[in-house]
């Protein structure tokens, strides 16, 4: 058989709504400035939909960092890995600032976060080692534990009871194998926006011998007193071993990193085969995200107009009469329940009669049922925003609850 046939027999659980659905509700092109308002289809419409939480990604003194650094070096220096000749002064300044901020020995910079985190279990891990992980990881741990040939023990989500099960499991396991225990979970989880219970967590060492490992894309630079992150906030971050951030969010960029125990960054700078064998992040990203940093370290300013807004928008909400789950970080989401086909109706309301542009997420993300719309405040949202969009999403609601909108897809085919 051909290996090309299941291109065209079966598009995946997504790829099936490809003709109904690319261009309009997946793959969408915004256009314009990147800031609450852009151009959507030719419209403007109100933007909830961008993980830019600080408002860094327009801020002049970001886009002057940005420019310089494309002007000095180009997008090409330095040439090759960081472990052959990619190698630079401002890499390693920027690894030291990430470490002090994170309160770490060390830090590893990292070309991508999702490749990264992929990159980061494969070499932590080995045959005769478990990992223990939350059930709503995010894909690029579950990808990364697929690299792992030994045994892996999953736990409902923040189900700390039954981690401790898994736990026990763990530990009868690598006493025979005489391997460790690696415990995976998530800071912010970018879906439901609640955190992972890292002080239930790592209370547990008390009693088992492990490793903690925290992917804390959504929490680094909005959590905690000053941004450091979800383990900042729960003010456990001497019991966070391994601590990974990325640059997508916050920092509204490019990259990632890797910060914990100096030998063990160590071990991972000579064994990462995502980074060994990639290039270098490109000297222009390294010279914004040093401005990036410097910013979230010095001006606190970012960090609370962004959570003045995720306040009023998350409590008017509620007051609404909307579910927003148990979120307690910026992610926002608003639970509606109904099919596939009500969800892109409520979508093309919100964006053609509403000029809202938010994140639809339905089965297979979320269970059969559920439709999720995502929102994501940001520094640069305003009050006004908030209020029209807690207006539009209510009349939603009860349009949905009047069964006012089709079963059937919304028909884009003429936009």
């Amino acid at each position: 058989m051909d290996v090309f046939n299941k291109c065209t027999v079966n598009l995946g659980p997504l790829g099936i709504y490809a003709d109904q659905a690319e261009g309009y509700f997946m793959f969408p092109k915004l256009e314009g400035e990147i800031g609450n308002k852009m151009i959507f289809k030719g419209k403007e419409r109100l933007i909830w939909s961008l993980n830019n939480y600080l408002g860094l990604a327009n801020h002049p003194d970001v886009r002057k960092a940005d420019a310089e650094g494309a002007a000095k070096y180009g997008m090409a220096y330095p040439m090759g890995a960081r472990m052959m000749s990619g190698q630079s002064n401002l890499h390693e300044q920027l690894e030291h600032e990430l470490a002090d901020y994170v309160k770490r020995e060390s830090a590893y910079l990292l070309n991508y976060g999702y490749q990264g985190m992929v990159s980061i279990i494969d070499n932590m891990v080995d045959r005769k080692d478990v990992i223990v992980y939350d059930s709503e990881a995010h894909a690029c741990i579950i990808d990364g534990m697929r690299l792992h040939i030994g045994k892996r023990f999953v736990y409902p989500h923040n189900n700390i009871e039954s981690l401790e099960k898994q736990l026990q499991r763990a530990t009868k396991m690598t006493n025979e194998t005489g391997g460790g225990i690696l415990v995976i979970t998530e800071g912010v989880y970018g879906m439901s926006g609640d955190l992972g219970d890292l002080k239930a967590i790592v209370a547990l060492k008390e009693k088992y011998n492990f490793r903690l490992l925290v992917d804390d894309a959504h929490g680094f630079g909005t959590m905690g007193p000053t941004g450091a992150g979800t383990d900042e906030h729960f003010d456990v971050q001497k019991d966070v071993d391994l601590y990974f951030g990325t640059f997508a969010k916050s920092m509204a960029g490019i990259g990632g990193f890797i910060a914990g125990p100096k030998q063990v960054i160590k071990y991972l700078m000579y064994n990462m085969r995502s980074q060994i064998f990639a290039k270098s992040l490109p000297m222009p990203m390294v010279v914004g995200a040093l401005k990036r940093l410097e910013l979230i370290r010095t001006q606190s300013v970012h960090r609370e107009r962004l959570w003045t807004i995720v306040n009023a928008l998350q409590n008017g909400l509620k007051e609404a009469g909307l579910d927003i789950g148990n979120t307690e970080s910026p992610v926002t989401p608003v639970m509606l329940y109904g099919g596939v086909g009500e969800a892109t109706q409520i979508t093309y309301d919100l964006r053609e009669n509403y000029n809202i542009f938010c994140s639809i997420v339905t089965y297979p993300v979320v269970p059969k049922g559920v439709i999720l719309l995502r929102l994501i405040p940001t520094a640069v949202h305003t009050l006004e925003d908030v209020s029209y969009t807690i207006k539009a999403f209510k009349e939603v609601k009860e349009k949905l609850e009047q069964k006012l909108y089709s079963t059937e897809m919304a028909d884009i085919g003429s936009l």
